[in-house]
């Protein structure tokens, strides 16, 4: 048994190996694509040789392994087990008395050995790589800033230069609408230069760019030793037709350096997290110190004073109460005018201060909640290899369907599912506004009960997709009725026995008169025996059964009236009238749980009056029976 349990597992393997193998791959392939697809403007007409993009598609491939993991694990599985229902292997495995998670065995241990994988490079090698394509995209930005500049902003990306473009000709490369503002060693010898239209280009040793500009105007400060003696103005205006300007610009390929990334918390692994994040800690919190005494030394004053006139100031405060109106009135308007005019401009200051140290703040809260979202992150995306698998690998046992058509419409969806949840929790958690375990565990906790919901489902052959058992359910729990469906039966064994069965339906008819009397249906249920104090109705349950047994007795007939009268017996609801569940304690917690209480109690009531007209429509219905019987069949 032992043996053949391993040989089993080898079999398993082996078909998951390679389906992992070329899943993983694809996924891979189409992370990439995505990615690309983002930076693709980096990276046209930049000239960059075939060692720097092959560095870039090395590195942003070992960025994605971690998230291609999860996916390709997902769909694997999801094949492979789907390839065995398919092909009846996984029947004969179950015939053999090898349960679903027996077979799971092989898969789990792996799977956890790739969780602990992508946690492993999550930490060592992927930082790595992140670091290294962060440099390489600055540096490949850049890289020929004639094709970066974008339309309608500053661009920052010549050195002591901001460029302002209002339009750009992507054919051509002529810019029109140019601002420039020059700024090199202070504002003394700042420029603004205003031109109709013009166009930027790399020397031919990629050490300048050539600005031709044509039909504008040139406004320039003069150094102070050039003003030293002299009286003229303090700045020259120039009026150009056309004019060219050499700005200083390396264009080679250099990469970026490392400092600049200091904050990118994607690139440090978590003992560096954790470092990181206690430093910023300590930083931004001497920070906040520093604004507090600031703000409390310049609007909360408090002069140092001996004992002797600290009382007496009490003293004099106590005996006659401040009336700053009063005071206020006895000023001139050209006094008050002042006084509100510093109280204004006051204020004004004070608000300016208080926005530029809540942008600091605001600025370093993100970054340590980037640091903290990175560091569940390294845990989150092992986890979710482990969760995937416990998805994947039930949804095939249960759909029984191989290839790549359903088993890849299914991972898209489930994928689709925990990009919204996990892209959602991240945005919340970078902003802000959730904190960050509860952003960045949302979608494995949401995820996690799906995939023992599947695993269980597989594990006991329930049909999950069974659209029938999914209406039944729904339609239960709003409470809409099925109809009956009785149809003539071809062979008819056993005719059945009217005489017996009108004895029934009249004694069902009495019934049901006396339980209407002592069971005041039309008023609403008492409070306390439906939550607290549960007591069956045995009386419709009997007479229920009753009822289906005469339908069923009278189901045997070959007159068609009467089969038409049968299909018109309501199917009774005999306990959603009496409590909202079975079981006594989620009655009461339903109870105290107001909003729902409310609910199941406005349900019930509504149960009682549909028992009660359909008690009422049986009586019709067993004397329309009775009578047509008597006349036209027994008679």
């Amino acid at each position: 048994m032992n043996f053949r349990i391993k040989k089993l597992d080898i079999f398993i393997v082996r078909q998951f190996g390679l389906l992992f193998i070329g899943t993983f791959f694809i996924c891979q392939f189409v992370l990439m694509m995505q990615f690309l697809w983002r930076f693709i403007d980096d990276l046209i007409g930049k000239g960059l040789s075939m060692e720097i993009m092959a560095q870039f598609f090395w590195y942003m491939a070992l960025m994605l392994v971690p998230q291609a993991l999860p996916l390709a694990i997902l769909l694997s599985s999801l094949i492979t087990f789907g390839n065995l229902g398919e092909s009846s292997e996984l029947t004969a495995i179950k015939a053999a008395g090898i349960s679903l998670m027996q077979s799971f065995r092989s898969l789990i241990l792996i799977t956890v050995f790739i969780c602990l994988g992508s946690f492993y490079f999550q930490n060592n090698i992927g930082p790595m790589a992140n670091m290294k394509l962060a440099q390489l995209l600055i540096s490949m930005k850049q890289k020929s800033p004639e094709l970066e500049i974008p339309e309608g902003v500053f661009y920052d990306g010549i050195p002591n230069t901001n460029l302002y473009v209002q339009k750009k000709n992507m054919k051509t490369g002529k810019l029109y609408g140019i601002m420039i503002y020059r700024m090199t060693q202070s504002y003394e010898d700042a420029a603004i230069i205003l031109a109709d239209s013009g166009m930027l280009q790399s020397t031919a040793d990629k050490k300048h760019l050539l600005l031709r500009l044509w039909s504008g105007e040139w406004f320039e400060n003069m150094q102070a030793q050039q003003l030293a003696g002299s009286a003229a103005v303090p700045y020259r205006r120039e009026t150009f037709v056309s004019k060219h300007i050499v700005l200083d610009f390396d264009g080679d390929f250099n990469i970026a350096d490392a400092a600049s990334l200091s904050n990118n918390a994607r690139g440090k692994s978590l003992a560096q997290i954790s470092n990181d994040i206690d430093s910023l800690n300590h930083t931004y919190d001497s920070i906040g110190r520093a604004f507090y005494d600031d703000s409390k030394y310049a609007y909360y004053v408090t002069h140092k004073l001996s004992k002797r006139d600290s009382m007496l100031a009490v003293k004099k405060g106590m005996s006659q109460a401040l009336d700053l109106d009063k005071l206020l009135d006895k000023q001139k308007a050209e006094n008050k005018r002042q006084i509100f005019t510093d109280a204004l401009g006051r204020v004004q200051r004070v608000a300016g201060d208080l926005e530029f140290k809540s942008l600091i703040t605001k600025d370093n809260e993100r970054v340590i909640r980037q640091h903290q979202i990175e560091a569940i992150n390294k845990f989150t995306l092992a986890l979710q290899c482990l969760i995937f698998f416990f998805i994947g690998a039930p949804l095939g046992a249960i759909i029984r369907k191989g290839g790549l058509g359903v088993p890849v419409i299914v991972s898209v969806l489930v994928f689709i599912v925990y990009y919204i949840l996990d892209n959602s929790g991240y945005r919340m958690a970078r902003l802000g506004v959730w904190a960050v375990w509860f952003g960045r565990g949302l979608a494995p906790a949401l995820l996690t009960p799906v995939a023992i919901f599947v695993t269980y489902k597989a594990y006991n052959d329930s049909m999950v997709f069974n659209a029938d058992m999914w209406r039944t359910v729904i339609m239960r729990a709003l409470g809409l009725r099925t109809k009956r469906h009785i149809s003539r039966k071809e062979v008819i064994i056993n005719e059945p026995d009217y005489v017996a069965d009108n004895v029934m339906l009249l004694n069902i008819n009495e019934a049901i008169t006396t339980y209407s009397r002592e069971h005041r249906l039309v008023s609403p249920p008492n409070v306390i025996k439906v939550f607290f104090k549960y007591q069956p109705d045995n009386e419709i349950e009997r007479i229920n059964g009753e009822l289906e047994q005469v339908i069923e007795n009278l189901s045997n007939t070959r007159d068609k009236q009467v089969l038409h009268l049968l299909n018109r017996f309501p199917i009774l609801a005999v306990k959603a009238h009496t409590r909202p569940f079975e079981r006594k304690w989620l009655n009461m917690l339903s109870a105290f749980i107001v909003p729902l209480g409310v609910f199941f109690y406005i349900r019930m009531w509504r149960f009682r009056l549909r028992l009660l007209r359909d008690l009422r429509a049986i009586k019709l219905v067993g004397n329309s029976i009775v009578e047509h019987t008597q006349k036209n069949i027994i008679a």
